[in-house]
């Protein structure tokens, strides 16, 4: 027990040290500068002297500072100062007071300020203490009583998104406002029927924006937006046999698609911001008033095209005679063009042919890599959707999607089997009949156009396609072998192209899984899976001599860049070009029909099964893809879903694409 004694002594002398001590000012000015730091804004309060208090309750101090830093949105507030050196001695009825700079970041930029706080000693029943003193100065130094933190936003005007000859496929457009004013409506419930029925809106809807909480009698109360060349809706808005309420406002201005349902997949569209976007946005400048790209170009490219919003931040004075003081002001940048390499012409064209089908079709500069066109249908109309009409919303971007070729590979295993070295061009294979039948156990059919061949060499074989010629032609190859080769033109590899394309495939897996899944890989089938931009570019190499090129987008990309070098010969690639040419120019050829006078093509047909197994038949997709080989301008590659007669659906179609746009 007596070691203990000097422990305990020592404590108590602690105890009562500690009760003595005398309260300083500079820990309540400390303990309110970390609060503040903290947006522990109750004990900051908490740290006021009763004077203070008396003007302002605890729940409107936090509300003015949450409410504050919320509007004006403070990121990073910090607040530094320096106390004496030396301890300072100071009586009750001092007022000592410490500079402090306050700097934070909000949406108008940064906000820096000094002050200086106050201290007064106070008296309490259970301790005295120093506590502070306080006006709405300390918030920000030019706040009064009164005053409000306000902030004006600027928006910025969205850039437009042209194609490679400067025409606008989403741009600023003059646009008509509908709306009702409610106090001179007639027969109302047939109005809102009727206008729900023109603007493609719900009778729910126009409700909703009727019993908007601001809505008065004689104030216009907008519903949609009609672009100036919807001349059938504008018609129908001004017909004389509508009930009177409705108001058509001229002059407005609003994004819209000049090309419409044509490119509607690739420019995507704008729409309001969602809850959920805005939360996934949290701090890059949106607000619940903004819109956004939704889909497409729009969506792709948004923070180059949104531009960064103005902001000025301002503490509004309660006295109307007073001036606001603006305490931070960032300039407005209004976004940038997106400039593309597609072709409005070709856009369009290619739009004509596919408009009433389902399928996709991509158009490039062979020689360059440059795409000028990119359809999926079904389509939909962008403007309705960016203009608030009534719309189903978008279909699926299926130009973005990967299809089994069919016979339009078979130039692929060609060129493979060529390079490698086991396939010889006019060296003929005996096929007899219509099936073949492989030692490993399965069967291969012909199609009926080479059914009639013996003797069957490269040219024969891809005129008439022959699937039983790349059938044998594969297996000779061998799977690993020719796994290996087909990853030079790109497949099992991201595509590199800015708009998302998914990844093309040979197989499944890593390898093909049987000699009778690799013969079938020969002739487009088995498990390959490509998209048309894809097709499309695995035939640069035979117009460029063996560079595979990577597909441009943007006009300010280099063009003509590989995106696998020596991927065949340039005779391999003039061999199977000429085989091409004969496709579509021999009589025989399953492209021949329909003759296009005056433009030469070379190219492959295919139709691929989709049925399943154990079924006789099943759906057919069907292909055509194509270049014209005396420009060597412009290749398209189509594919049809559900084709009743295959590939002969599809030809017809990309031969008046070149057609049109000799």
């Amino acid at each position: 027990m007596k070691a203990l004694k000097p422990i305990v002594f020592v404590l108590v002398f602690v105890v009562l040290a500690a009760c003595t001590e005398k309260p300083k000012p500079e820990d309540t000015f400390t303990s309110y500068m970390k609060a503040w730091e903290s947006g522990e804004y109750k004990e900051m309060y908490a740290l006021l002297h009763e004077s203070a208090k008396e003007g302002v309750t605890e729940e409107a101090f936090v509300e003015l500072y949450q409410t504050s830093y919320n509007e004006i949105e403070v990121q990073n507030l910090a607040v530094t100062y320096e106390l004496p050196e030396e301890e300072q001695e100071y009586k009750k009825e001092d007022t000592p007071s410490f500079d402090y700079n306050v700097t934070m970041e909000s949406v108008g930029g940064e906000i820096d300020f000094t002050h200086s706080a106050q201290l007064l000693y106070e008296e309490g029943e259970e301790e005295n203490r120093w506590a502070m003193s306080w006006s709405p100065s300390m918030l920000f130094s030019e706040m009064e009583a009164g005053d409000t933190v306000a902030v004006e936003t600027m928006a910025p005007e969205r850039g437009g998104i042209y194609d490679a000859n400067g025409n606008g496929l989403a741009v600023k457009g003059p646009v008509q406002e509908v709306g009702i004013v409610p106090g001179v409506m007639e027969n109302e419930e047939e109005l809102k029927n009727q206008l729900a029925g023109i603007l493609g809106l719900t009778v729910d809807v126009i409700d909703k924006k009727l019993n908007q909480s601001w809505v008065k009698d004689d104030l216009f109360v907008p519903l949609a937006m009609v672009a100036d060349n919807d001349q059938e809706r504008l018609d129908a808005l001004l017909s004389d046999e509508l009930p009177r309420g409705i108001q058509v406002n001229s002059g407005q201005e609003a994004r819209v698609y000049p090309l419409g349902e044509a490119a509607a997949h690739l420019t995507g569209y704008v729409g309001d911001i969602t809850a959920e976007e805005l939360e996934k946005r949290e701090g890059e400048g949106y607000s619940s008033t903004d819109r956004i790209g939704k889909s497409g170009l729009e969506l792709l490219y948004e923070e180059q095209l949104r531009g960064i919003p103005g902001a000025k931040v301002y503490v509004s004075k309660e006295a109307e005679e007073a001036e606001d003081i603006v305490l931070a002001e960032k300039a407005v940048q209004n976004g940038e063009d997106v400039n593309v390499t597609i072709s409005s012409d070709v856009q369009q064209t290619l739009y004509e042919e596919m408009k009433d089908t389902s399928g996709s079709a991509t158009a490039v500069n062979p020689t360059t890599g440059e795409v000028k066109g990119l359809i999926s249908a079904p389509t939909y109309d962008p403007n309705e959707l960016s203009l608030g009409l009534g719309s189903d919303g978008p279909t699926i971007n299926k130009f973005t999607k990967t299809y089994s070729p069919g016979s339009t590979f078979k130039p692929i295993t060609s060129a493979i089997g060529i390079e490698a070295g086991t396939l010889q061009p006019s060296e003929a294979l005996t096929i007899n009949g219509e099936t073949y039948s492989a030692d490993a156990g399965y069967s291969v059919t012909r199609v009926p156009s080479a059914a009639s061949d013996t003797q069957v060499d490269l040219r024969d074989a891809l005129v008439r396609s022959d699937n039983i010629y790349f059938a044998r032609e594969i297996v000779e190859i061998g799977a690993e072998d020719f796994l290996q080769s087909a990853k030079q033109f790109g497949f099992h590899e991201e595509i590199p192209f800015s708009y998302g394309i998914e990844a093309s495939q040979i197989a499944n897996g890593e390898t093909i899984g049987s000699e009778s899944l690799l013969a079938a890989t020969g002739y487009g089938q088995g498990e390959v899976q490509i998209s048309s931009l894809h097709l499309a570019m695995t035939y640069t190499p035979f117009v460029t001599g063996g560079t595979l090129l990577k597909p441009t987008l943007l006009v300010e990309e280099e063009t003509s860049r590989a995106w696998h070098e020596d991927v065949m010969s340039q005779e391999t690639a003039t061999l199977v070009t000429e085989r091409l040419k004969a496709v579509v120019q021999d009589a025989e050829g399953t492209a021949y029909k329909p003759i296009v006078e005056g433009v030469n093509l070379a190219g492959k047909t295919g139709s691929a099964e989709l049925k399943q197994a154990g079924e006789e038949d099943g759906q057919e997709h069907g292909w055509f893809i194509a270049w014209n080989t005396d420009t060597n301008n412009l290749l398209v590659s189509m594919m049809v879903e559900d084709a009743q007669e295959g590939s002969h659906d599809v030809v017809p179609k990309v031969k008046n694409v070149f057609q049109k746009l000799r």
